[in-house]
């Protein structure tokens, strides 16, 4: 499993990329788990509100913190 997570390094991007590692390990999954900074990928990923949570080349969410749940949930689906 491929997830990015975008945005420019604010807070809300490092507590996404905390929560992401976080339900990752809950579950076991073999993730390579990267922030993207440049706004050039981040927009060439459609990703137009960060922080942005890409996974294997599909933007999930954007423009707001998903809880653990919900990222529980759309790594699932």
């Amino acid at each position: 499993m491929d997830v990015k997570i975008m945005g420019p390094g604010c807070a809300n991007c490092e507590k996404l990329f905390e929560l992401v590692k976080e339900v990752a390990s809950e579950k076991g999954l073999e993730a390579n788990i990267e922030k993207v900074t440049d706004m050039n990928q981040i927009t060439t990923a459609g990703v137009m509100m960060t922080p942005g949570l890409v996974i294997d080349g599909e933007v999930k969410s954007q423009g707001k913190i998903p809880s653990k749940e919900e990222i529980s949930n759309i790594i699932d689906s």
